[in-house]
């Protein structure tokens, strides 16, 4: 199982990104995925999940309202509007194992048994 994050980028305050996950080697549709955030010094959080049909999703506080995630064939996608400074960080997507489903815990990064090599965001003030 192979996940790979693109899409990062540097942009301005308020300005907007598209963060893609990509799977390769394996359907991506069996999975669950999650996105996760990792800022210098800080430890890596949670910031959306979504259903392998995509039909529910959750979010981190932080990011509601500004964070969309979606999925379409074998990529997820996360649409980031309104990037703040403090959206700045490495962004990692991942996945439980097969046809697993946490809700309760999809931001628990223990949960997770594979992980893409991450993307950096960047948003300057």
């Amino acid at each position: 199982v192979q996940l790979q994050a693109s899409g990062g980028g540097l942009v301005q305050a308020g300005g907007a990104l598209r963060l893609s996950c990509a799977a390769s080697g394996f359907t991506l549709g069996y999975y669950a995925i999650g996105w996760f955030r990792q800022a210098p010094g800080k430890e890596r959080e949670g910031v959306s999940f979504i259903s392998s049909r995509g039909t529910s999703s959750y979010y981190a506080d932080s990011v509601k309202g500004r964070f969309t995630i979606s999925r379409a064939k074998n990529t997820v996608y996360l649409q980031m509007n309104s990037l703040k400074p403090e959206d700045t960080a490495v962004y990692y997507c991942a996945a439980p194992g097969e046809r697993q489903w946490i809700p309760n815990v999809w931001a628990d990064v223990d949960e997770y048994h594979y992980w893409g090599q991450g993307t950096q965001v960047t948003v300057s003030s």
